[in-house]
């Protein structure tokens, strides 16, 4: 066991998944001799070659088509998307490709691709490298979505996902890299696909999110229960696609007061399907409406700091949020 930031986490990940199978590779813009703008694939084409960490030209579309004839030739391929917001190129070859492959083939093949994408804001990075288009993918069958928040997920969720026969969506906020610093076994171990996780217990009002806005609520909940006497059970969901439909129904029926956190925005987001499946499935044991705390309805973050710090979700809002549904 060893402390490592979540960047570390994905990286060793991906180092592990190399040395078991030697049909893992990488491919994408400058994640070779760079080691990523991120720095995730650091050091990994000096130990792999470059045949195995590939810099590609500057084409989603080919990283993304590149991936998939890999696999369909029986190649695993970890795909990475420089910023998520570059991936609209590629959706004709993850959505109308990579996701049908099987259900065309009538499971005679399968897609074992893995797309890596940094998310989210906090960085001044304006439109084109800030989104997070999880909600664009989300409703296509055939796709599995991660979006892990700790360093210990991130690990064993990409090692899964690798292993993984079928194309994987894997989103990492970017600022988790460095924020999210914790415990990380060094030796092989997987967290299941499809699992949520509850990162903290509480009986008064329960709160369900995924990737770094968790860190606000961890914050948040910490603060209520030690000023206010509220406790607050929070739910990880860890992957959007499928979601663990179990967790989402009890962790709503333990406190009848539920909120949803994520930093896309809030119309036709992630948060919206979990809405609908808490209302599907047990409505009558709720004791308020369901909230949702989420991203504006703009068309893009912008680059003024001013106004991103308007658009981003942080801790004061989590507890403004949190406090209210609370006290209904």
């Amino acid at each position: 066991m060893a402390v490592m930031e979540y960047i570390d986490a994905i990286r060793l990940a991906m180092k592990e998944e190399m040395d078991r199978d030697e049909n893992v590779f990488i491919l994408g813009e400058d994640v070779g001799v760079k080691g990523g703008v991120f720095t995730t694939t650091k050091g990994l084409q000096d130990q792999f070659g470059d045949m195995r960490v590939m810099d590609t030209p500057l084409s989603e579309s080919a990283i993304a088509g590149v991936a998939i004839g890999a696999a369909m030739y029986g190649m695993k391929p970890i795909a990475e998307m420089q910023y998520s917001d570059f991936m609209l190129p590629a959706t004709n070859q993850i959505i109308s490709e990579a996701a049908k492959i099987r259900y065309r083939s009538n499971n005679d093949w399968s897609c074992p691709i893995v797309i890596r994408a940094p998310i989210g804001g906090g960085i001044f990075g304006g439109l084109y490298h800030s989104q997070c288009p999880e909600s664009i993918f989300f409703g296509t069958p055939g796709l599995k979505i991660i979006a892990p928040y700790s360093a210990y997920d991130a690990k064993g969720l990409l090692k899964a996902a690798i292993r993984d026969p079928d194309p994987v969506l894997f989103f990492e906020n970017k600022k988790c890299y460095k924020l999210i610093k914790e415990d990380v076994p060094e030796d092989d171990y997987i967290v299941p696909i499809g699992k949520a996780n509850v990162l903290r217990e509480g009986a008064d009002i329960t709160v369900i999110g995924y990737s770094q806005p968790l860190h606000f609520v961890m914050q948040a909940a910490e603060e209520l229960e030690r000023e206010e006497g509220i406790t607050a059970h929070v739910l990880d969901l860890r992957t959007l696609q499928p979601l663990d439909r179990e967790a989402i129904i009890a962790s709503a029926r333990l406190t009848g007061k539920v909120l949803i956190v994520h930093e896309d925005n809030k119309t036709g987001g992630v948060g919206a399907e979990v809405a609908a499946i808490i209302s599907e499935e047990c409505l009558f044991e709720l004791d308020a409406p369901i909230q949702r705390l989420c991203g504006p309805d703009v068309p893009a973050m912008p680059i003024s700091p001013t106004m991103e710090k308007f658009y981003m979700l942080n801790k004061d809002k989590a507890k403004e949020a949190m406090r209210a549904l609370a006290e209904y």
